[in-house]
């Protein structure tokens, strides 16, 4: 496979015979280098090859060099590496080879963390939407998943929908909902149930909005005993169950139960 020059690669460019043009140059954004005498030149997507005979006929059409002969080296091939983004132990830019696969790759940036969602996109240039994946928990399950990773691609893995259940509960927690989602009744059943000091009519969901957070009462009791419709919680709310005692600032709540929310352990679950 012919390799393409691309933004980011560094390049070093020898003109036989004229050691005074030797220099080293990065491919900008725009997919231009700046070389001595003839300026910029655009070498985005061409082959080293390429790139030399452009260079070699702008020297030539300049009257810079008499039959120039240009040879590039590729010093450092940042746009031939994969780039492994978001939710990874190690992200970065990695080095590509030959038949490099999607698992080997995650592997290499230390794989998942814990709060990792298993809906990633692969970001392919030439392509107008990225190839979207759907992974096991456990990559070892289904290697349907383990496609091939071409040079200059992006593997974004995204944070995980949490749902978190604080306060006066059994196991305060928070839980992945990658693939499905979690009723209000659920997620309490997966937290252990309120205790006994639990102060039902205190209940509410947390979230966040455009606008900020937002609280919303709930009746936990009625729902409980079927008496009002259990309720879809989204990605990242919060069940807030208080304790019973005396009244407290709606504020004071609020920062408690986020404060609450961020100390909880992390469970994946398979609705």
């Amino acid at each position: 496979m012919l390799v393409k020059l691309g933004r980011g690669d560094l390049i070093e460019l020898n003109v036989y015979n004229v050691p005074e043009l030797a220099t080293k140059a990065r491919v900008s954004n725009s997919g231009d280098v700046y070389l001595p005498l003839i300026d910029y030149v655009h070498v985005e997507g061409l082959t080293q090859e390429e790139a030399q005979t452009v260079i070699e006929k702008r020297l030539a059409d300049g009257g810079f060099v008499r039959n120039p002969h240009v040879t590039i080296f590729v010093d450092e091939a940042a746009s031939q590496g994969v780039t492994v983004m978001g939710e990874v132990t190690k992200p970065g830019i990695y080095p590509n080879v030959v038949d490099r696969k999607l698992y080997s790759m995650i592997s290499e940036a230390g794989g998942f963390t814990p709060g990792a969602s298993r809906k990633i996109a692969i970001i392919r240039r030439g392509l107008p939407e990225p190839i979207r994946l759907d992974l096991p928990r456990n990559l070892a399950d289904d290697l349907s998943g383990n496609v091939e990773v071409l040079p200059g691609d992006t593997i974004n893995v995204p944070r995980a929908p949490i749902i978190y259940v604080v306060g006066d509960v059994g196991r305060p927690s928070g839980f992945l909902v990658d693939n499905g989602t979690l009723t209000v009744l659920q997620a309490l059943a997966l937290a252990g149930g309120t205790n006994r000091t639990a102060r039902m009519g205190g209940a509410r969901i947390i979230r966040k909005t455009p606008s900020g957070m937002t609280e919303t009462p709930l009746q936990l009791k009625k729902m409980l005993e079927a008496k009002v419709p259990d309720v879809t919680l989204q990605a990242d709310d919060i069940l807030f169950v208080p304790v019973s005692g005396g009244r407290v600032l709606a504020a004071e709540t609020m920062s408690a139960a986020i404060s609450a929310a961020t100390a909880v352990s992390i469970y994946t679950i398979h609705p």
